[in-house]
């Protein structure tokens, strides 16, 4: 009887972590667009078939968030065929960049709440 792995520790969770740490460090080494400049990978999801992976990533520079889309975008073939050499699995996925904003939302929350705290000090108590 084989053994499965435990629940939340799939195969899947693996292959997309090792895509994720290959395409960070091919986005920091090799990819020589000056469209894409410094972004973060915060994760990749893939389908179970290994044919799509939804690479979601971060930056600092939102503003120019349509030109690296774009740089992205056309790098995503370079990346694939040089991920593929790094990789050896029987199907390596098509990448979908999708920009993720998590950490603005998160960040704005918190200023809300800092906020909320700082008015809540300043009103007198009865």
């Amino acid at each position: 009887m084989r053994k499965q792995a435990p629940r939340g520790f799939q195969r899947s969770d693996r292959v997309a972590e090792q895509v994720r740490r290959d395409l960070a460090d091919l986005l920091r080494t090799e990819l020589k667009d000056p469209r894409v400049g410094m972004i973060s990978l915060t994760s990749v999801e893939l389908t179970p078939d290994y044919a799509h992976a939804k690479v979601y990533f971060t930056t600092l520079n939102a503003d120019h968030l349509p030109e690296i889309e774009l740089g992205l975008k056309r790098a995503s073939g370079f990346l694939r065929r040089e991920l593929g050499r790094r990789i050896h699995i029987h199907t390596l996925p098509e990448l979908h960049f999708i920009y993720d904003n998590s950490l603005e939302r998160g960040s704005s929350l918190s200023q809300l709440i800092d906020q909320a705290n700082q008015l809540s000090d300043q009103t007198p108590e009865d």
